[in-house]
């Protein structure tokens, strides 16, 4: 699928196919791709490169674009099981076009940075902006929900709440690694920004760049070193109210295994001090049970003297 854009009066507005400035390939074709190596003249393995999720963030300059590829985070479905995964874009900026490949279709255009584009550097820079912003979104949310996993852990025993946190782990080390990525090809962009020809503007905004994508992974180091950090203690706590339950069960069983056995000894097939049955006295019953009623207090009162 292929979206045709431009910049009017300082806005990204759709357009037609001839007076695009901005073409946005979301998970292109094969005959998309041959379109892009054939007539754009990209290199194929760059754009390959742009659809894969693990390929690593660069800066290239090739001698009539500029080559960009970067990590932003992938939409979450409720299918992943908690795993936060990345994906890469890639930029193909000419001298009077961009070209945008994403593997899903994404907001990439959203926000208020998207306010005003004074041009296709601008652009550029805003999309990793807006790239940024959403790891920060994402993060959030991770921190939220490990919260209230943290609370299932501790009134749980399940597995799954580990598995859980779990993959939020391994999901903050994903985006250690796109951010810290993205973090040099950020700086490149700014040491090779003579090159590039980047206005006084967008120098500015590439030092907010710059600030905010440090801030960012400083933010994802922090909750990855705190979830990883306490993975230990929530799988005791799982282990200690596993403990606990079995010790409770099991001062139960005994006290039901002593009021069991007084009913069994009365219950054997042997002579009984007690009057025969046809002289129909009710009392031996009664003092059977009031025997496993006794039995029973006993183990209760004894748990709670050693606080068991």
């Amino acid at each position: 699928m292929v979206r045709f854009m431009k910049i009017l009066s300082g806005k990204l507005v759709e357009a037609e196919a001839g007076d695009a400035q901005v073409l946005v390939y979301v998970n292109p074709s094969e005959a998309e791709r041959k379109q892009l190596v054939e007539k754009d003249r990209l290199d194929e393995h760059t754009v390959a490169s742009a659809l894969d999720p693990d390929e690593l963030s660069r800066l290239e300059f090739e001698p009539d674009h500029l080559v960009l590829i970067f990590k932003r985070p992938k939409s979450y479905r409720a299918a992943d099981n908690f795993l936060f995964r990345v994906e890469s874009v890639g930029l193909f900026l000419f001298a009077d076009r961009m070209i945008v490949i994403l593997v899903e279709d994404a907001p990439i255009f959203e926000g208020r940075p998207f306010a005003r584009i004074a041009s296709l550097h601008d652009l550029m820079l805003k999309i990793i902006y807006r790239s940024i912003f959403h790891f920060m979104e994402h993060l959030r949310v991770i921190n939220n929900v490990s919260n209230e996993l943290e609370q299932e852990v501790n009134r749980s025993m399940e597995n799954k709440h580990l598995f859980n946190l779990f993959a939020l782990e391994k999901s903050l080390v994903y985006y250690l690694n796109a951010v810290n990525a993205n973090g040099k090809v950020v700086e490149r962009i700014r040491n090779s920004a003579a090159k590039i020809n980047l206005s006084a503007e967008s120098l500015e905004l590439l030092d907010d760049i710059v600030i905010e994508n440090g801030q960012c992974y400083e933010q994802a180091m922090i909750y990855s070193n705190i979830l990883a950090s306490l993975m230990d203690a929530r799988a005791s706590i799982v282990s200690n109210n596993l403990n606990m339950l079995i010790k409770k069960l099991t001062n139960i069983t005994i006290g039901i295994m002593l009021a069991t056995f007084v009913v069994s000894l009365f219950s054997m097939n042997v002579p009984l001090p007690f009057p025969l049955p046809e002289e129909r006295v009710l009392w031996p019953f009664w003092f059977i049970v009031g025997m496993c009623v006794v039995t029973v207090t006993l183990v209760i009162a004894f748990w709670r003297y050693k606080k068991w």
